[in-house]
């Protein structure tokens, strides 16, 4: 969707598989957001959906049927006002794709927690994604009671209060809690009034020296286009702080692998290129602001973006980002229980030799414990990230097949 304004806000849609946030997503927005191809086959989320949302008011209608996403009020008829565009991240639900949604967390400034009201609260994703929203620092959590078109109204009490007591004690207890229906449109102008008055825009710091998380990387070039007319590579992902503009010099780290991958030959090297173009809100911009989420055309020959080659990267000017790791001192905090699972299962401490899982902003690696010493590990990376001291770390380790998440790190 084209939005009048570039957006000012990420609001991730989380959850449990199969709980309606793509449904949601394009009830909000006109847009399905599940386009790869074995989503379409599985009918499941995979890779992170994005879509920009327009929202407006009616300026004589009350709350909150004045709230809505068309330029006409369906009420009265009135031309409607705009409050401000919003993206959409669309994070998927299933168990064996937890890092991905780790990963859409980095760049979200607040999230809606889908729950569904025709299954018993809470699911094992239920649990999971909103421990890692407490992790990853995500505060502002508004709950939407889905499929309540499936259910009776007493079934939708019983499961309403299911909800209130599974997040007594949690980031999300006071959050309110909206029942919905996306496939009729039924209270999507409660859930916009809520989302207005519980996530608002975040602090970013625009006097800063830009730096941006790359959440996606893309060759929009078709097969047999002449070579005139060849774009280079494309960069989407969220500033998260300072402000980028077209012709700006921007180095990205940790870059491309250079080497053969897994042997003492594999290194990274930054890549370093020119900002040709930028987009958000669906429409080109002469720069970008922290907030929302936006797309840069580069000089990059395109064969070293394609297929989301460049994700978990950072974007900023040259010199002025944090080292890139390939060790990591961690301050952990560990969960007292997992979560995800059927059964009880209490979190053991961090052993020398371990493999975790570690999520850096919007990297995914692997960490090889080498020195727990209570609070404090040491581990060395398989794959660099570029971080610095204070960052958030989420922190996964293998149970049975799967990685589990136990914890969060500060780095050190």
């Amino acid at each position: 969707m084209k939005v009048k304004n570039p957006p000012v806000v990420n609001i991730g849609l989380v959850g449990h598989v199969d709980h309606g946030k793509t449904t949601l997503t394009e009830a909000l927005t006109g847009v399905w957001t599940d386009t790869h191809s074995e989503e379409i086959k599985r009918g499941i989320t995979i890779k992170l959906g994005y879509a920009d949302a327009q929202f407006m008011k009616c300026p004589k209608c009350p709350e909150p049927q004045c709230y809505t996403t068309a330029v006409k009020c369906v009420h009265c008829g009135a031309k409607t006002e705009h409050l401000r565009a919003v993206s959409f991240v669309d994070a998927p639900g299933h168990e064996t794709l937890m890092a991905t949604m780790l990963s859409g967390a980095a760049i979200m400034d607040g999230a809606l927690l889908l729950i569904s009201a025709n299954e018993k609260c809470p699911q094992p994703q239920t649990r999971e994604h909103l421990m890692a929203l407490d992790f990853i620092g995500i505060k502002n959590v508004i709950i939407v009671q889905t499929k309540i078109d499936l259910v009776t109204e007493e079934s939708a009490r019983k499961n309403y209060q299911q909800i209130k007591d599974f997040v007594k004690g949690t980031v999300a207890e006071n959050a309110p809690i909206v029942p919905v229906s996306a496939h009729h449109g039924s209270n999507l102008d409660i859930l916009i009034m809520f989302i207005e008055k519980f996530i608002k825009e975040q602090p970013h710091k625009s006097d800063k020296h830009p730096r941006m998380y790359i959440a996606r990387s893309f060759d929009v070039n078709k097969p047999g286009m002449d070579y005139k007319d060849l774009c280079g590579g494309i960069l989407g992902g969220s500033l998260i702080r300072g402000v980028l503009s077209e012709g700006d010099e921007i180095e990205i780290r940790p870059g491309i692998q250079v080497g053969e991958k897994g042997t003492s030959n594999m290194v990274f090297r930054p890549l370093r290129t020119q900002v040709l173009s930028l987009m958000a809100g669906g429409k080109p911009r002469k720069n970008i602001t922290p907030g929302g989420l936006a797309a840069i055309g580069t000089g990059l020959d395109p064969a070293l973006t394609k297929s989301d080659s460049l994700i978990g990267s950072v974007v900023g000017l040259p010199g002025h980002l944090p080292e890139v790791l390939d060790k990591m001192s961690l301050e952990v905090h560990l969960m007292e229980y997992l979560v995800g699972l059927d059964v009880e299962s209490k979190v053991e401490k961090i052993r020398t030799s371990e493999v975790l899982m570690l999520n850096v902003g919007t990297s995914t690696t692997v960490g090889i414990v080498t020195s727990p010493q209570g609070d404090k590990v040491e581990l060395n990376l398989k794959m660099p990230v570029c971080a610095e001291p204070g960052q958030r770390v989420a922190i996964s380790r293998r149970v049975g097949s799967k990685f589990r998440l136990i914890g969060y790190g500060m780095i050190r």
